[in-house]
């Protein structure tokens, strides 16, 4: 019986969804025929023109995919981590994820944010971005920017705006290796979940949860739990500018976190270390960091 995993239909979420195929293949040294891949439109997919935050934020990225898995319409579902809800249907599970590619955000368009012109033009729908940037930038000029790599490419070619900014691990994935310059992590702390690639089965069906488990980082997969972990703590939604990294050496987990006011006009950034599985860690810094926040970072975060 085929095997059907569910994805977007964007040229990114399709390259990631034969690379999970693949991936499972070779695991279960099956012919990679036996998988087959099924792309679904979504919400996030047709609606271009509105920031997500304010037509239902990260939900436009899977509710479609997961009425189709609940419906048994697939059997898995393929997901960029970083564009999946921090509270998760019960029915749902997430059963393993990929080894995390680059966590960076590239800067295309100039080479670093002091090239940027006085007044510059910057596009981005992300509200982390468009932080990070007017923290170090406060006179640029922030636009929505959306749609997939392509689009916003051919935005930023025909001057719409002096520079954006796009997930290395994307760019990567599709074979752009040579589009744009990585921000260092000092300089913008990348989303939390950003690089990872998670694959999502029905709570109740053993057999998916078997099939696909073959295949997980164990490192990624306990790092992005953690930069999960300390978004629910925070209560943080689409409107909310973190930025969140977990890194493991060893037994030892380290989580890095930045939140900041929308104008970038504040931050505070703190880190915790703790065991790989110390599930109280992202907790413990949240609510250390919101207690010494200023008030314009605090009261973005609902508790």
């Amino acid at each position: 019986m085929t095997f059907k995993l569910g994805t977007r239909g964007s040229p990114l979420a399709l390259v990631q969804a034969h690379a999970t195929r693949d991936a499972l293949a070779l695991a279960h040294q099956i012919d990679p025929a036996e998988i087959e891949i099924v792309a679904i439109r979504t919400t996030g997919d047709r609606v271009q023109d509105r920031a997500l935050a304010e037509i239902g934020g990260k939900a436009l990225w899977t509710k479609e995919l997961d009425r189709a898995l609940c419906a048994h319409e697939i059997d898995a579902a393929v997901h960029s981590m970083k564009d999946v809800e921090t509270i998760r249907p019960t029915e749902i599970r997430i059963a393993a994820m990929l080894p995390r590619a680059d966590v960076r955000d590239r800067l295309v368009g100039i080479a670093s944010l002091a090239d940027l012109p006085a007044n510059g033009v910057v596009g981005t729908s992300s509200p982390r971005r468009a932080a990070q940037v007017l923290r170090h930038r406060s006179d640029a000029r922030i636009v929505l920017f959306r749609g997939n790599v392509d689009t916003r490419l051919s935005k930023l070619a025909a001057g719409e705006v002096d520079a954006t900014l796009l997930a290395a691990a994307g760019l990567i994935r599709l074979g752009r290796h040579e589009v744009g310059t990585a921000v260092p992590i000092d300089t913008m702390l990348p989303a939390p979940s950003q690089g990872a690639v998670g694959i999502e089965v029905r709570a109740d069906d053993d057999a998916a949860l078997a099939f696909v488990r073959v295949v997980d980082h164990a490192p990624t997969h306990q790092a992005v739990r953690a930069e999960r972990g300390f978004l629910a703590a925070l209560g943080a939604d689409c409107h909310s500018p973190v930025g969140a990294l977990a890194t493991i050496e060893g037994d030892v987990l380290t989580l890095r976190a930045q939140l900041l006011a929308q104008d970038g006009s504040a931050q505070i950034s703190d880190s915790g270390s703790g065991a790989i599985d110390d599930i109280d860690l992202p907790r413990a810094l949240a609510e250390a960091m919101l207690a010494r926040a200023p008030d314009s970072v605090a009261r973005l975060f609902a508790r």
